[in-house]
C-alpha cells in the first residue's frame, strides 16, 4: 500500500468516499482517496491517492477548499503545499481556504511508477543532451532512453496505461467528493492548467473557480509542443545573456560579451568534464549536466543570478554550482536516490500524446528546431525520444477543451519554456 504523506501506510478505503484527515506536522492534515486503476473497468483494482491540507486561518469565514497542481507533470502537490503554500498563498487566500495538495497517480506518494535506480539515474543524466560529435553520441541517448522505457515497463507495468491526464482528472474529481465539496475551486500551474483545463472539458458543471497560471495549450501536438518548449527556453536564454551583457555587476559579464564566454564554455565542458571542487562531490560535470543546469534557471528570473555565478564558477574550473542546480532540477537527494518526477512526467506525456516512433523523424527535426531555438532545440528534441520507445502508444492527441457550460476559468500565460524534463530517457515535454 502507498505511504500516507504523514509516512504511515493507510488502508484502502470505498472509492468516493469521505476524506479522513489526520495530523501529519502541524498545521498539516494528510489523508488518502481510493480510486479505480481502470475508470471503464473500476472492478480491476483500486489505488490510493495521498492528499494534504493547510486548514484556513480563518475558519469562521471559511469558503471551501482550494486544490492545486504545480505542474510537472510528476511533481507531488504535497510536497508543493508543505513547502510552499505558506509562501506562495496570500494570506487573504489562506484565511478563507483549506489549501489542498495531492500527489496524481503514479506520482509521489500515491502508487509512484518506478523505472531505474538513483545510479542508473546519474549515469542517464551525464549523457551529451546533443549528439553533434560522433554517432556514438546518438546511439548514447538511444540506449539510455530504451534502459529507462525499459525499467519502466519492468516496474510499473501495469500502471502505465492509466496514466492519462483525462485518468488524472477523473481522480480530481473523486477528490472533490471526498471533500464534501459540491463544486471544485482550483488552481493549476503549467501542466496542472492542462489537467485543470482537462477536468473543466469532462465536468464544467462542477467548476466553481479555476485560476490556470502559465496556461499550456493542449491541442498542439507532440511535434509542435517540442518545437515551442525549445523556443521558450532559446528566447528565456536570450534574455539572460542581455541581462548579464548590460550589467557589469552580473558575474557572468565578460566584459559584456557573455554568449561568447558562454559558448566557449561549453565547447570547453565538452571536451573535458569539470570537477565539482566546492562541494567535493566526485562526479564530473559534464555536457548533460551543464545543459540541464542552464535550462532549471531559465524557468524564474530570480534564478538568473545564481546560474550567472555557477557560469563564472565554471570558467574558473569548478562545475560545484552547476551541479548543484541540475541537482535540484532532477530532484536527485544528496544519498544518490531521485524522486520519481522524471518516471512519472514520461509516463504521463507518453499516454496523454503520439509521438513518433522512428528514429529518423527526431534526427530530421533536430537540425530544423536548432535553427528556431539554437543552443536548445537539438537537445530538446532528443530529449523527447523517450516516447519513441514506450511500451505501449496511444492512437489520438488530447481534444481541444470546451468546457462548455464551466464557469470562472482564468488563464495567465507565460512565454518562457513550460514543464519541462530533459534526459535522452524521458521528457515528452
Amino acid at each position: 500500500m502507498p505511504a500516507t504523506p504523514g509516512g504511515s501506510s493507510s488502508p484502502s478505503g470505498t472509492v468516493g468516499g469521505p476524506a479522513t484527515w489526520a495530523p501529519c506536522g502541524a498545521p498539516f492534515q494528510c489523508a488518502t482517496v481510493t480510486v479505480p486503476i481502470d475508470y471503464v473497468h473500476p472492478q480491476n483494482g483500486t489505488i490510493n491517492l495521498a492528499l494534504i491540507r493547510l486548514p484556513a486561518t480563518d475558519p469562521a469565514h471559511r469558503i471551501g477548499d482550494l486544490l492545486t497542481n504545480p505542474g510537472g507533470p510528476g511533481a507531488s502537490g504535497v510536497d508543493f503545499v508543505r513547502t510552499g503554500a505558506q509562501l506562495i498563498f496570500s494570506a487573504r487566500l489562506r484565511a478563507r481556504f483549506d489549501i489542498v495538495g495531492f500527489d496524481p497517480r503514479g506520482v509521489g506518494a500515491s502508487s509512484p511508477i518506478e523505472c531505474v535506480d538513483g545510479a542508473e539515474m546519474d549515469r542517464l543524466n551525464a549523457i551529451d543532451p546533443i549528439p553533434d560529435d560522433s554517432p556514438a553520441e546518438l546511439t548514447a541517448i538511444i540506449d539510455g532512453a530504451k534502459t529507462f522505457d525499459a525499467g519502466c515497463e519492468a516496474n510499473s507495468g501495469s500502471l502505465l496505461p492509466f496514466m492519462t491526464t483525462v485518468d488524472a482528472a477523473k481522480d480530481m474529481d473523486l477528490i472533490r467528493q471526498a471533500l464534501g465539496d459540491a463544486k471544485l475551486t482550483y488552481l493549476g500551474f503549467s501542466y496542472g492548467t492542462f489537467l485543470g483545463s482537462t477536468y473543466a472539458n469532462l465536468f464544467p458543471d462542477r467548476v466553481r473557480a479555476f485560476v490556470l497560471d502559465g496556461a499550456i495549450d493542449p491541442t498542439l501536438s507532440f511535434v509542435d509542443r517540442t518545437v515551442q518548449q525549445a523556443e521558450g527556453f532559446a528566447g528565456a536564454f536570450s534574455r539572460f545573456l542581455a541581462y548579464c551583457a548590460s550589467r557589469p555587476t552580473c558575474q557572468f559579464y565578460n566584459g559584456g560579451h557573455p554568449q561568447a564566454a558562454y559558448d566557449a564554455l561549453v565547447a570547453q565542458i565538452d571536451r573535458a568534464p569539470l570537477p565539482a571542487r566546492a562541494t567535493g562531490d566526485p562526479r564530473p560535470v559534464g555536457p548533460g549536466e551543464a545543459f540541464t543546469a542552464v535550462a532549471a534557471a531559465l524557468y524564474d528570473q530570480s534564478s538568473w543570478p545564481v546560474l550567472a555565478q555557477g557560469l563564472a564558477l565554471a570558467q574558473r574550473g569548478d562545475g560545484s554550482i552547476l551541479l548543484l542546480l541540475a541537482d535540484a532540477y532532477n530532484e536527485r537527494h544528496p544519498d544518490g536516490t531521485y524522486t520519481n518526477i522524471f518516471a512519472a512526467n514520461a509516463a504521463v506525456n507518453c499516454a496523454d500524446y503520439t509521438a513518433p516512433t522512428d528514429v529518423a523523424t527526431y534526427e530530421q527535426l533536430a537540425p530544423r528546431v536548432e535553427a528556431l531555438a539554437p543552443r536548445f532545440g537539438e537537445a530538446v528534441v532528443y530529449g523527447s525520444i523517450g516516447c519513441a520507445f514506450w511500451p505501449l502508444h496511444p492512437t489520438r492527441d488530447p481534444v481541444a477543451p470546451t468546457a462548455k457550460g464551466a464557469r470562472a476559468i482564468r488563464p495567465r500565460h507565460t512565454n518562457g519554456p513550460s514543464s519541462w524534463r530533459r534526459s535522452s530517457t524521458r521528457a515528452c515535454s
